[in-house]
């Protein structure tokens, strides 16, 4: 089976250059949603909150301030004085856990592959169910056509059968050559080792806390595929290590 490539660019906030890593300040918002992300379950009480912020550079005047603007935005849910994760906000946790945890089974050739069978859908919801198939880490092999290798432990949402097909392939063209084709990997692993180093580097609360709210959004684009479809030294492992230290240290 041979079919012309096209790949989908995995995205980060961050900009790698030869001699640095630029990442940008998080605002309020991301440092209370980076919280309570990573925290089960994400609710906190507003003086918990505001103690945890402080050592990022948010100050407590800030931090309430931006708790009812994301109360507001449909960001959180507030009972009494505890702030807790919208359901909305639910899902983007659990993926985050799903990255930074990836269940995963021993690979025996097979790829996963689904073909979009729906017609007539606009370019909105095309548009959304390409960002869906992605965050399954499913990459696009030619238009309407969707695959990995076989190798995670993870159902996919019952209503996709509406609009895809399920099945199970054997390219015929190298699994190494076509995991390359697919996914920027050299990409990925030069920009997971200079975070890495960035974070080694960081001596101050909040360029850490930046440092690993990177390493999360990271993660979140690791299409975590058998090992022996990776580049030599590639550094998912190494990030999802130091990011439980990092959440030790926290206490959270």
């Amino acid at each position: 089976m041979q079919y012309d490539i096209q790949y989908v660019t995995m995205r980060t906030n961050i900009t790698v250059r030869p001699d640095e890593l630029e990442l940008r300040p998080l605002s309020a918002r991301s440092v209370v949603l980076s919280l309570l992300l990573g925290v089960h379950p994400p609710e906190l009480p507003v003086k918990e909150l505001v103690r945890r912020v402080e050592p990022f550079g948010v100050g407590g005047s800030t931090a309430r301030a931006a708790l009812s603007r994301m109360v507001a935005a449909g960001d959180l849910r507030r009972t009494d004085t505890v702030y807790r994760l919208s359901d909305r906000l639910l899902e983007r946790q659990r993926r985050q856990d799903d990255a930074v945890h990836p269940r995963t089974r021993a690979w025996g050739g097979d790829w996963e592959m689904l073909v979009i069978t729906a017609t007539g859908r606009g370019p909105a919801e095309r548009a959304d169910l390409r960002t869906r198939l992605t965050a399954l880490r499913l990459a696009e092999l030619r238009e309407g056509v969707w695959l990995r290798p076989a190798n995670l432990r993870r159902p996919l949402p019952d209503d996709l059968a509406q609009v895809a097909e399920r099945c199970t392939a054997r390219p015929d063209r190298p699994a190494g050559e076509l995991a390359a084709a697919l996914w920027p990997l050299d990409a990925w692993a030069a920009t997971g080792r200079a975070l890495l180093a960035h974070a080694a580097r960081a001596d101050r609360p909040a360029e850490l806390f930046t440092a690993f709210a990177a390493v999360v959004r990271h993660l979140l684009a690791d299409p975590v595929l058998p090992g022996e479809l990776l580049p030599g030294g590639w550094p998912g492992e190494a990030l999802r290590a130091a990011y439980a230290n990092y959440r030790r240290e926290l206490g959270t």
